[in-house]
């Protein structure tokens, strides 16, 4: 789910978050990618199920441990995309094509892309983008395509980590997960050390663009530069040790990459209420 607070990337940097059309839409945009989501989920585990079983942490899944029948989650999946395409349509056509365009991706995935290397890094970023597209569509909020650029490259680097650190961890258990076999350690550290520094560049070119030089609100923007910055080279420190194999873990497990993300967002709020 924290995955999903991406729709909100485009109405709160819009500065216009608080208005009750943006706030419904972000509200939507928000509960939609939840029950898509989690009906991608389901429909990944059911088909890995076997795979799951000899996997060291996601044996322990609903599917792969029995606690949920097999049957039971393709429904839960099936009602969830319904319930979510149909208040799509109801809030915003493009809202509903956006859902529609990240179902089908996630159906290609789940199919054979999630097999294939190199492709399968590029289809997980994608979610990522598609979230803040879907945040800023369904609040009807222009969106910023440099910040568009930061999520992906920020998104590549992440799932290159992920992939890097599950090679390294899994060692000759990785044909649990074939797509590992069509990857080499240099590739993948050269992937997410350069997607780590267009990150970086690209948040500076999207800060400096959030107001006019010489401003105060200009001076909180680029004050979240640095922070930014040291954010992604803290989190490049868990995936040299090989233990980004789950982001979320990362990220709620070290305090001090916490404590950068809280300053890059305070300054960027700062930047926005003096702009």
């Amino acid at each position: 789910m924290c995955k999903n607070v991406l729709v909100l990337m485009a109405p709160a940097l819009s500065g216009r978050v608080l208005e009750p059309d943006v706030l419904t839409g972000a509200a939507v945009a928000f509960t939609t990618f939840c029950a898509v989501s989690a009906a991608v989920y389901l429909c990944n585990d059911v088909r890995d199920v076997e795979a799951d079983r000899h996997h060291p942490t996601k044996r322990t899944r609903p599917v792969a441990s029995g606690a949920l029948p097999a049957a039971t989650a393709v429904r839960a999946a099936g009602a969830l995309v319904v319930v979510a395409l149909g208040l799509a349509v109801l809030w915003s056509g493009e809202l509903a094509i956006v859902l529609a365009g990240y179902l089908t991706i996630q159906v290609a995935y789940t199919a054979g892309l999630k097999h294939r290397s190199g492709i399968d890094l590029v289809v997980v970023a994608s979610g990522f983008v598609l979230r803040v597209v879907a945040g800023g569509v369904a609040a009807g909020v222009e969106l910023s395509l440099p910040f568009v650029a930061v999520v992906a490259f920020a998104s590549l680097f992440m799932v290159a980590g992920k992939r890097y650190s599950e090679l390294v961890s899994l060692g000759p258990a990785a044909a649990t997960r074939p797509a590992l076999l069509g990857y080499s350690m240099p590739w993948l550290r050269g992937t997410w050390m350069v997607s780590a520094v267009l990150a970086v560049l690209g948040y500076a070119v999207a800060a400096a663009a959030l107001a006019p030089f010489g401003s105060a609100a200009a001076a909180c923007a680029l004050a979240s530069v640095p922070a930014f910055a040291g954010g992604i080279l803290r989190y490049a420190s868990h995936v040299r040790a090989a233990d980004a194999g789950c982001p979320e873990a990362v990220v709620f497990g070290d305090k001090r990459l916490q404590v950068l993300g809280v300053l890059t967002c305070a300054s960027v709020v700062a930047a926005l209420v003096l702009g």
